[in-house]
């Protein structure tokens, strides 16, 4: 199933490119062939690795994100026609194949995702070394999250987001009852003891406030939203995501009123339409609005839209909008289908599993996708402001679609082990699958 499905992702990647240039030139591009065979060569590899180390991984786990990979490859050389002296899809070629080559390493040398839990320290001390270092570095479009060094750049904060996730989990899982029965009453909310929460809070804490003084918006809402995601299913208690959305009200309200630059982006959310009635032309939601507008149903088509007019992040920030005007309601929708299916596989691979750790990690990194695709989709569409984020797989930017290979990676090991026979305990002769409908209850005391 897994090969079949992977066979269907290149050649819809393939089919894509090949339309692009039929829409702009009349002929398909000289090197489609060429393109093709290197990714179905990089899926092929990937495929062997997963089937030789982890034999019982989910097989929609690969073909989502190298047909998402795909077709973000198909939109950067779309845009890349528009933009000659910005030429930005080889360089994400060779980002895509190091994901992918990181991919196989975590896959063949992780054998057990358990192991991670004993690096749980060690995680979060490399997250925090890797988000305080862009402080030191000149700020990019408003914000310090780049580090560059010659001509080389990457955003350390997408690999922070993993580290976080590993030391979430390690804690979450090693005090899950203390949190979830210890502690104070306060009217209807039942609170853990300092000492058990202080030490995550703390580094919560201390994690925003460097996100926010680099302005890094985005990332500090995904850190947030994970932090009480993971809470949550770590206890059971839903009066976490009320007390999350209070916290995240209240933050979001004093940075976009006290933050020059958030608050202009808050602005601009609130009335897109405003340069316009000043008479200094569409700004870039405004543009990204008309781009999905034109886009009506079906889509103008690869190749045959405007939303170059965006400017320069429309191969970064707003890739989606190139995507909703030329694919149309109906291949954006399609976009998010596959989206949610990876969480969906993320989510249910977690669930299936014994061990708290592998549980809560699985659930983290398919939320951190989750998280990342309604902070995006929504900015671009007018839902919510705009943060500045990659958008999984398909916008331009190494790190992101090197991290982002990473989390399907860890997803694919912790899938092979919830759906690996395990021996069954009324007959130590026979095997038997877990069951994927394991409930945190069988984990309490």
């Amino acid at each position: 199933m897994e090969l079949s499905l992977l066979v269907c992702a290149v050649l819809i990647s393939v089919s894509g490119y090949a339309a692009v240039g039929l829409a702009r030139s009349g002929a398909v591009p000289p090197d489609a062939a060429r393109y093709g065979a290197g990714l179905g060569l990089l899926a092929l590899v990937a495929h062997l690795a997963v089937r030789f180390r982890a034999p019982y991984a989910d097989p929609l786990l690969l073909p989502i994100a190298v047909l998402l990979n795909g077709l973000g490859l198909v939109l950067i050389y779309r845009l890349d026609l528009e933009t000659p002296n910005d030429q930005a899809a080889a360089t994400q070629l060779v980002w895509s194949t190091l994901g992918v080559a990181l991919f196989i390493v975590v896959v063949l040398l992780l054998r057990d995702h358990r192991t991670l839990q004993g690096y749980a320290y060690v995680s979060v001390a490399a997250a925090l070394g890797l988000m305080i270092l862009p402080i030191f570095f000149p700020a990019v479009n408003g914000a310090k999250i780049w580090i560059r060094i010659g001509g080389l750049s990457f955003q350390p904060g997408e690999f922070a987001k993993i580290l976080l996730a590993v030391f979430f989990a390690a804690y979450l899982s090693a005090n899950r009852n203390a949190l979830a029965y210890t502690g104070r009453r306060i009217w209807k909310f039942q609170f853990p003891t300092g000492r058990v929460l202080g030490p995550i809070v703390a580094i919560w804490l201390l994690s925003v406030g460097v996100l926010v003084l680099e302005r890094d918006l985005g990332t500090s809402l995904l850190f947030f939203g994970l932090f009480v995601i993971m809470l949550y299913v770590a206890t059971g208690r839903t009066g976490w995501i009320a007390v999350g959305l209070v916290l995240a009200s209240a933050g979001a309200f004093l940075v976009g009123s006290l933050e020059p630059h958030v608050h202009s982006r808050v602005e601009d959310w609130l009335d897109p339409f405003a340069s316009i009635r000043a008479g200094e032309g569409p700004g870039q939601l405004a543009q990204s609005l008309f781009a999905f507008a034109a886009g009506g149903m079906l889509g103008t088509g690869l190749g045959l839209g405007h939303s170059v007019l965006i400017g320069f992040a429309v191969k970064s920030d707003f890739i989606l909008a190139t995507a909703g005007e030329e694919l149309g309601l109906v291949g954006l929708t399609a976009l998010f289908l596959l989206y949610a299916l990876l969480v969906a596989r993320g989510y249910r691979a977690g669930l299936s599993l014994r061990d708290p750790f592998g549980r809560l990690l699985a659930i983290g990194l398919a939320s951190i996708v989750a998280l990342q695709v309604f902070v995006i989709a929504g900015g671009v569409m007018g839902l919510i402001p705009l943060t500045g984020m990659a958008m999984p797989f398909l916008a331009q930017g190494g790190s992101s679609v090197v991290t982002n290979w990473v989390i399907v990676a860890l997803l694919i090991r912790v899938s092979d082990s919830a759906r690996a026979p395990q021996p069954d305990s009324a007959d130590t002769g026979t095997l038997a699958p877990v069951r994927e409908d394991a409930h945190f209850r069988e984990d309490a005391p």
